[in-house]
C-alpha cells in the first residue's frame, strides 16, 4: 500500500501500489462516485469491459478487515487511466467533477500524468467526424465536434484520452447511423411524411424530447442525489422514450418539415437535447 493520502467526495482512498502505478479499488471508486452500492462501478467494468485493456484494470487480492479478522479476497482495481475512463460511463453528478479531480489533482500527486493525445493518435476519430459530416446535411465540422465535446465532457478533443477513442469513435458512427436515418428511408417509406404530419405525432415529436430533457438535467440528478431507486428506472425509461421521438424529429428535419401543429416550429434536433 502507498503512504499517499487522496480523498475525494469524503472518500478517503486507500490506493494500490501496482506495477509502480497508483491504483483504486472499484468499492471505494463507487463510494467516491455517488453510488449506493459498493459493487456499481464493478458493474459498470462488465456492461463495458470490451473498453478497458490491461493495463486500465485487473484483480488484487487484497485483505479485507472483517468481524473474525482479516482474509484475502480479489479486488477490482483501476490505475488513473482506468479512473478516467469509468467517470465516462458513471450517471451520477459527481462524474464530471471526480474526472477533473483524477487530471488535476490525482496526476499532480503521483507524478502519472495523462497527456493529451497527438494528431495521429486521433486519426480514426477524425475520419469519423469527417464521414458524419459528409454523411450530413445539417452539421458542419464546428457542430460536430460539440457533439462530442459535450458526450465527453471535454473542451477540445485532444483532451479525449487515447484510450477513449475507441468510444468516441463508436459514438460518433452511431450519430452517423441516427442523422443518415432519414435519407436511408426515404424511398422505403412512402407513408412518412404523412404520418410525420399527423397532429398527435407531432406533439409527442415535440413535447416528449422536452419532458426528457427535463427529466435528465433536473429530475434524475435530485433522484440521484437522495439514492432514489427509481432514479436508473427513470432514466432508462426517459431515454427509450426519447430514442423514438429523436428519430421522428430527425425525419422531419431530413424531409425539411416543420411542426405546424405546434406553431409551425422546426423539429428538435440532437444539438438541442444533448445541449
Amino acid at each position: 500500500m502507498t503512504s499517499l493520502t487522496l480523498s475525494f467526495n469524503e472518500v478517503k482512498f486507500n490506493p494500490v501500489q501496482h506495477e509502480q502505478q497508483i491504483w483504486l479499488t472499484a468499492s471505494e471508486l463507487a463510494k467516491a462516485l455517488g453510488y449506493a452500492k459498493s459493487d456499481a462501478v464493478a458493474q459498470i467494468y462488465e456492461r463495458n469491459k470490451d473498453e478497458f485493456n490491461d493495463s486500465m484494470t485487473t484483480t488484487l487480492k487484497l485483505s479485507v478487515v472483517r468481524k473474525t479478522g482479516s482474509v484475502e479476497m480479489d479486488n477490482r482495481i483501476f490505475s488513473l487511466r482506468g479512473c478516467h475512463l469509468v467517470t465516462f460511463f458513471a450517471r451520477t453528478k459527481v462524474a464530471k467533477q471526480f474526472r477533473k479531480w483524477v487530471l488535476d489533482i490525482l496526476d499532480k500527486e503521483v507524478g502519472n500524468p495523462i497527456t493529451k493525445t497527438q494528431k495521429e493518435e486521433r486519426e480514426p476519430l477524425t475520419n469519423a467526424v469527417n464521414l458524419l459530416v459528409a454523411k450530413t446535411k445539417h452539421l458542419n465540422y464546428s457542430d460536430a465536434y460539440k457533439l462530442v465535446h459535450q458526450r465527453f465532457n471535454v473542451k477540445h478533443i485532444d483532451e479525449i484520452p487515447y484510450d477513449t477513442i475507441p468510444v468516441a469513435v463508436e459514438y460518433v458512427h452511431h450519430l452517423i447511423a441516427l442523422y443518415s436515418q432519414a435519407n436511408k428511408h426515404k424511398d422505403t417509406e412512402p407513408h412518412i411524411q404523412a404520418v410525420l404530419q399527423d397532429q398527435n405525432v407531432q406533439f409527442l415529436m415535440w413535447y416528449v424530447p422536452i419532458l426528457a430533457k427535463f427529466i435528465k438535467n433536473e429530475v434524475y440528478p435530485a433522484l440521484n442525489a437522495i439514492q432514489s431507486n427509481y432514479a436508473g428506472r427513470l432514466s432508462g425509461l426517459t431515454s427509450e422514450a426519447v430514442c423514438h421521438a429523436n428519430i421522428l424529429n430527425r425525419k422531419a428535419i431530413g424531409y425539411g418539415l416543420t411542426l405546424n401543429h405546434v406553431g409551425d416550429r422546426q423539429p428538435h434536433s440532437i444539438e438541442w437535447y444533448l445541449a
